[in-house]
This record gives C-alpha cells, structure tokens and sequence, in this order.
C-alpha cells in the first residue's frame, strides 16, 4: 500500500450526469499528473446531492449497462477512481452508493447503509438501506468504503477493520452548521476529532471527501482530509472551495502502528459477536 491519493473536493452541478463527468475526468487528469494511482470524489459527486424525485431518471444499474458513464471507464485505465451515484438495484432498489472504476470496470463498492431522515435530511424518502458491509482488494490494498453518516456508526468503521481495511474512505456530502463564535468551523474540529479516533484505534487510514457549494439552499463545507493511522492528518483540502490534494500513502505508517500499539492486532471479534449476541437477545 505505497501510493499517492487523490482528493477531489469539488461542487457537483445537481442533476446532470454528463457535466459532472466532465469535471470528474478534470479533476482526474490532474491527479494523474501529480502522480497519483487513486482519486476519491465526495458522496453523489455525479448528481448532486438534493436529487429528491430525480433520483429515479438518474440510477444507473452498474452491472446491466454502466455506458453512461463511459469516459470514466476509459480513464481508469490510467487511474481508479471513487466516485458517488445513484444506483439501481437488480430488484429495483434505489440506492446512494459509491462506485470503483477501476481498469476499465466498475463496480458497487458500498450502498449507503444508514441513509439519514432526520433535521434537514429525507434520504429514506428517495434511497434504499445498504444491506453489508465489507472490505474489498485493490490493486493498492485491502480497503473498506462508506458514505456520509455510515461513518457516525461506530459499528461499520470497526467491521471493515475486522475484515481486512488497511484504509476506510468516507464519500461525504456534509451540510455546513454555524454555531458558536470560534474562528475555526465547529464541523472541522468535530470531524477531525473522529477521523483521527478511528485512525488511531483501528490502526488504519481514514480518508474523509466532502463536497463543497451551494445547492438548494445549502452549503456544503469541504474540508477532505486523510488521517494516517497514528492520528496525525497528513494532507488536507480547503474549506468551502474546489480543491485537489494528493497525499502519499505508506505501508511503514501502518506497520508502525500497529507494532508499537498492539490493541488493534489483539482485538477479538469472536467475543464481540457472543457479546453482542447476548445482548440483542434481551427480552425488552
């Protein structure tokens, strides 16, 4: 797991497909030209996030016909890519998932697994729930992927560290919320605190691509980070504007850490799944 990241902190154009692309293949040629093998977009980077009742005219079935997006399927012949869309399920389904393009395919890597309706959000008005969560093999490594709230989920990060995850990359879409009178935006702080958390008690990288601009009102933040696996952030975007950032990421850093702080290596999944056996089966 030696190679350059790229993040592509951008403002996707809601509801086009096409002019979305093209920035993506923007932000991917120049990540090509800073050497690196891997570039991450945020959550819905090819649609926009509000989609609301276009969600059905903009899924895509990846597996059936993915020529919609052929000009990114050409490119990951150069470079793999990590891109946010709507997907359409074989039964159906409508999903908030997050796509490789990799050697000339693509595949699903993650649906959304806790597609938030709370406050300002009614994903679970338009998208399905991700149904597992896994790691998978790259070319660079065994790495795990969720989107936006997944990553508030303790559960989910720490699954993809059992199954293999050397690095978790998070595809975001995060609303900016003003509050206090700090000079430094609270959501900045609050998620860095969390991205160097899990980097550290999980031993792994964690890559964080939020998106930035307006869009039906809201404002999204930026800010796109990678965290190395001892906690310290090692490549940051930003905030509120485009951005492209390449980090370099190394197999030392993790083998340091998880030599000099054992907790990760030791960890028992076995007893956390007796335990948490035990405790859904409690009579409420």
């Amino acid at each position: 797991m030696n190679f350059k990241i790229a993040l592509a902190q951008i403002d996707p154009v809601l509801g086009n497909i096409e002019k979305n692309i093209e920035k993506h293949i923007v932000a991917a040629d120049r990540a090509i030209a800073a050497g690196a093998r891997l570039v991450v977009f945020p959550e819905l980077s090819l649609t926009g996030y509000s989609v609301k009742d276009m969600h059905w005219d903009l899924a895509v079935n990846v597996e059936k016909d993915p020529s919609r997006f052929h000009p990114l399927l050409e490119k990951s012949s150069r470079i793999a890519i990590i891109a946010g869309g709507i997907e359409e399920g074989a039964s159906f389904g409508i999903y908030n998932s997050a796509f490789l393009f990799e050697t000339g395919g693509v595949t699903t890597v993650h649906r959304k697994t806790y597609p938030p309706t709370y406050g300002m959000f009614e994903e679970m008005r338009y998208f399905s729930s991700g149904t597992s969560v896994r790691a998978f093999d790259t070319q660079f490594g065994r790495v795990g992927v969720l989107i936006c709230e997944d990553l508030w989920h303790i559960s989910l990060p720490y699954l993809l560290a059992c199954d293999g995850a050397q690095m978790i990359i998070a595809l975001v879409a995060s609303p900016t919320r003003m509050s206090g009178t700090d000079t430094v935006l609270p959501a900045v702080v609050v998620n860095t605190e969390n991205h160097k958390a899990y980097a550290r008690l999980l031993s792994v990288y964690v890559v964080f691509c939020n998106r930035v601009g307006f869009e039906d009102g809201v404002n999204f933040w930026g800010g796109s980070q990678v965290v190395a696996p001892g906690g310290d952030v090692v490549g940051a975007c930003k905030v509120f504007e485009e951005d492209l950032v390449v980090v370099d990421i190394k197999d030392e850093a993790l083998r340091r850490a998880r030599r000099f702080s054992r907790h990760f290596l030791d960890e028992d999944p076995a007893l956390v799944w007796r335990e948490l056996a035990r405790i859904a089966g409690k009579p409420e």
